[in-house]
């Protein structure tokens, strides 16, 4: 018996069986093809389908036939053809396949009023995007046409269902937020949208203080300023340097790039995130391969070579249960720690990170910065002239003081070699666990600062959504690291020790994903 397939198209394109991703044929046009005849369901004329996409010197039928043949080995399972190819039609037979725009059959854009809100929210929640926003083919006018035609419409219904859904949620401003700031992210000159998501996160903000019990203040805490830094080796032999402070129950802080256990110790920029998680906890973090004390000959910079740096850390440092908290590029690799074993988790703290890379996410405009960006960061990053270092600097911290600059100028410098810097930063393009966020059964909580340029709101808001149950938490901040002194660190930190003081999943409730 077939496998039930899931065929995504709102947003990249992708292909799923029992909750893992398929992998999809180099060529984006047999991409396209898979996608086009998925949407239209029905028997398709050869001659046309050669027409679409291929001109007539490249041998358009033994095109067609060649990705006809590529397709079959994604989506065949057992001895059924999924396409049925005639002499002169194909058809991709689909009733095996769940397609993802079915679930917004029947919701007409100017008849949504009398849609409940859950039919919405879960039509709201098919959207990962743009229709096929990975799929621009500029020489294939017919098949742009059509490509544009339906992401049009598409984005029609969305930004509608989401203006009648933030409506009807004023009342539970928590719960309404996401969808006002996708609402924005799809609309980013309209002041009244940014108005209303302004307006939605201060009643969230003032929800979640008059629900808090009252206590008084306690008394300052002075901060633990001793740390013990260790040593493990990876699956590949690579040295992974991590530091131990604090004292009670464990917090495991994923590694991000950018970071150097000895002089983030001291460092204006990360020293009160590191007093203020040893307060009360005992605190692990280490520093990313190629980065601070680790090893900076790694040859592989792989997602998967992150997930295991992070799981022979946890080993090393003998942890049976732990909060793991994710910040930037890690918090992909936390769920991904988190989907493998739920287990060892108690609470899952997601701050400032993205599901996807800014490959992944395929904006143009962001894919060719980001691409300059990394060969100045190449070329220029090693220079004793700070300036190159400085456009970084500016983006991560952008309320900085000129001392804090100065501090993360340096740290650039000294955590990592302008080669590595573009190794990683390329491997984080291509980061993408969009398909793991509804495996996540741990209690999780995304915060996230509202004008970060590093990872834009809507990828937290993302998480959020992705991940069943997980609260989301917005912080009125333009820093991807938050500062000391301002008030959207000491929120994190509230909203943090309240979130991990609550009862964790007892151990035996969690089940490791198959």
């Amino acid at each position: 018996m077939n496998q039930r397939l899931e065929v995504g198209v709102l947003g990249p394109l992708r292909v799923v069986r029992e909750g893992q991703a398929v992998s999809l044929p180099p060529s984006r046009k047999t991409r396209a093809l898979l996608a086009y005849l998925a949407v239209q369901g029905r028997p398709q004329r050869r001659e046309r389908l050669c027409e679409m996409f291929w001109e007539v010197p490249d041998d358009p039928r033994g095109s067609l036939r060649w990705s006809l043949s590529k397709i079959r080995q994604v989506l065949k399972h057992g001895d059924a053809d999924p396409i049925e190819a005639r002499r002169d039609t194909v058809l991709l037979r689909t009733d095996d396949i769940e397609l993802d725009c079915r679930k917004l059959s029947g919701l007409n854009a100017d008849a949504l009023a009398n849609v409940d809100t859950g039919a919405l929210e879960r039509a709201a929640a098919a959207f990962r995007g743009a229709f096929l926003e990975d799929l621009y083919l500029p020489r294939c006018p017919d098949f742009e046409a059509w490509r544009v035609a339906h992401a049009d419409r598409l984005e029609i219904l969305r930004m509608k269902i989401l203006r009648v859904l933030v409506q009807r949620l004023r009342d539970e401003p928590e719960r309404a937020l996401p969808y006002a700031h996708t609402l924005r992210e799809l609309g980013p000159d309209d002041s009244t949208l940014t108005r209303a998501a302004e307006e939605l996160a201060s009643a969230a903000r003032a929800s979640v203080v008059a629900s808090a019990p009252a206590h008084s203040a306690p008394a300052p805490e002075a901060p633990v300023r001793t740390q013990e830094i260790r040593f493990c080796r990876a699956r590949d032999g690579a040295r992974i340097a991590y530091a131990v402070s604090g004292r009670g129950p464990p917090i495991v802080r994923a590694a991000h790039w950018m970071s150097h256990l000895e002089f983030d110790w001291e460092s204006p920029v990360w020293r009160h995130w590191i007093d203020g998680l040893s307060q009360r906890n005992t605190l692990i973090r280490y520093d990313e391969r190629c980065c601070g004390l680790s090893d900076w000959a790694a040859e592989d910079v792989s997602f998967e070579a992150m997930i295991d740096d992070l799981e022979k850390v946890v080993d090393a440092a003998g942890l049976d249960r732990f909060v793991l908290l994710g910040l930037s590029q890690s918090c992909a690799v936390s769920v991904a720690y988190a989907v493998r074993h739920p287990e060892r988790i108690t609470h899952l703290v997601l701050y400032g990170g993205y599901v996807r890379g800014w490959r992944k996410r395929g904006n143009p405009r962001e894919i060719a910065t980001r691409e300059a960006l990394s060969v100045l960061m190449r070329e220029g990053w090693g220079r004793d002239h700070p300036i190159f270092r400085e456009l970084f600097t500016t983006t991560f911290i952008p309320g900085a003081s000129r001392e804090q600059m100065d501090w993360f100028n340096e740290l650039q410098l000294r955590t990592i070699s302008p080669a590595n810097a573009y190794r990683l930063q390329h491997a984080f393009a291509d980061i993408d666990v969009s398909d793991l966020l509804p495996q996540v059964r741990v209690p999780t909580l995304v915060i996230h600062a509202r004008q970060d340029k590093v990872a834009p709101v809507t990828e937290g808001v993302a998480f959020a959504a992705g991940i069943g149950g997980a609260r989301y938490v917005e912080l009125d901040s333009a820093n991807h690291v938050l500062l000391q002194g301002e008030q959207a660190f000491a929120r994190f930190l509230e909203e943090l020790r309240g979130f991990i003081a609550t009862p964790p999943v007892p151990a035996a409730s969690a089940t490791r994903s198959r």
